[in-house]
């Protein structure tokens, strides 16, 4: 691989970055939205791109789902919010990852000053271009902006992660599973107002097919007919858990309008940006969720105990799988849309339940293999209907007369 095709452009096209992602000295009032201007990416790349954070997110999610399910089952080692702040706290890593792994293959030769002063540049011109393009002329600091943001992201994500841990001992897995991936049609939802997506006819069946996809996959094969007596408070998790389906789509929404790059910017600095937008909300993670440990322990709702023996393996296993799937996850959405982001996901129900099958001998019902078969032709409807949108903008953006 040539230093051109690195992951975050630099050296020759520095400049150029530069002056293509605006001049800090610049007045807000004399710049247009970086989302008028002409789209320099080519679609192939993106899909090229968004394919590859598909295939990763799906490999690193059925990782995460198999190690956590071994953790609580099979090692009795269940504290869910302390895993919830040591995976979303992992996501901190990534940046430094990133930097590292461009430091040792593209720039092994530059001092690592220069490495990293240049680095800031790209991340704060970057951060600008999304800051405008969300449509934030405040004139506060481009990355004071993205931490601001982040943080609202971190709230948001963990009370739809809480709300997934909270209602597991509240209502029955087919209520769990049925509701809390009804986020695609709230991601679907949000995205009208907020992202001015379009109510095209061929999304929202899409949408609406997935979701009856995992209503067969939940109920076809029921095992919980006693579901009244075993889960006495079933309605209030059912409602937990509805909300928690609510907020999880608006966190997608909210990233893809407030926290992405334009598609101005090329799709590997988009996925690097990704990256350093999930550090920020790591680092928020970790400066902030552990202040709910304490109470969880006085209150005895979830006694504070390390893991230990075997469960300490198969823990740093899930954490490193969910930072994993969590930036590739981000990436998908970035090059993307919250839509797609959402009805990817409900592939992993399928995925796992194969996953399952092969490694555990667990049979496979009738209704999870009709329902996965639904989820997937839904997936493949929704994307022919995004590739022909991005066509038709990329036709548009032919003919565009703008210029930077």
């Amino acid at each position: 691989m040539s230093e051109r095709d690195g992951f975050l452009e630099q050296g020759g096209r520095e400049s150029h970055d530069n002056d293509h992602d605006y001049d800090t000295r610049e007045s807000s009032q004399q710049r247009r939205p970086s989302h008028s201007f002409k789209s320099e990416t080519k679609p192939d790349k993106r899909y090229l791109y968004a394919g590859i954070s598909l295939v990763v997110s799906l490999i690193a999610f059925v990782a995460q789902t198999e190690t956590a399910g071994y953790v609580a089952h099979n090692l009795k080692y269940k504290k869910p919010i302390f895993m919830l702040y040591l995976t979303h706290s992992s996501w901190i890593f990534l940046l430094p990852l990133q930097l590292l792994s461009i430091k040792i293959f593209k720039r092994w030769n530059t001092p690592w000053r220069v490495f990293l002063r240049r680095q800031y540049e790209l991340v704060l011109n970057t951060a600008r271009a999304t800051q405008e393009h969300a449509g934030d002329f405040s004139g506060q600091h481009p990355l004071k902006y993205i931490l601001v943001t982040s943080f609202w992201l971190f709230v948001a994500l963990s009370f739809a992660g809480s709300s997934w841990y909270i209602s597991v001992n509240l209502t029955t897995p087919s209520d769990l599973t049925a509701i809390y991936n009804c986020s695609a049609f709230f991601a679907y939802a949000f995205s009208v107002p907020m992202l001015g997506e379009s109510l095209k006819p061929a999304k929202v069946v899409s949408v609406v097919v997935a979701i009856v996809g995992v209503l067969i996959v939940s109920y076809w094969d029921p095992h919980d007919e006693d579901g009244e007596n075993s889960y006495p408070h079933r309605s209030l998790g059912n409602l937990i858990i509805g909300v928690g389906a609510i907020l999880y789509g608006l966190y997608e929404v909210m990233y893809k309008k407030l926290a992405c790059p334009p598609n101005t910017i090329s799709p590997r600095r988009q996925a690097a940006f990704a990256n350093v937008v999930a550090f920020c909300i790591g680092l928020c993670t970790l400066l902030f969720l552990w202040l709910l440990l304490p109470i969880l322990h006085w209150t005895g709702l979830e006694p504070f105990e390390l893991p230990h023996g075997s469960a300490t393996g198969v823990m740093i296993a899930n954490i490193a799988s969910n930072a994993i799937f969590s930036g590739a996850f981000l990436i998908l959405m970035a090059l993307t849309s919250p839509v797609i982001g959402s009805v990817a996901a409900l592939l992993t129900i399928f995925l796992v339940a194969i996953v399952d099958w092969l490694l555990f001998d667990t049979p496979i019902g009738t209704g999870g293999v009709i329902g996965g078969l639904i989820i997937i032709g839904a997936f493949i409807m929704l994307s022919y209907a995004s590739y022909q949108e991005l066509g038709e903008e990329a036709q548009d953006s032919d003919s565009d007369e703008d210029i930077i």
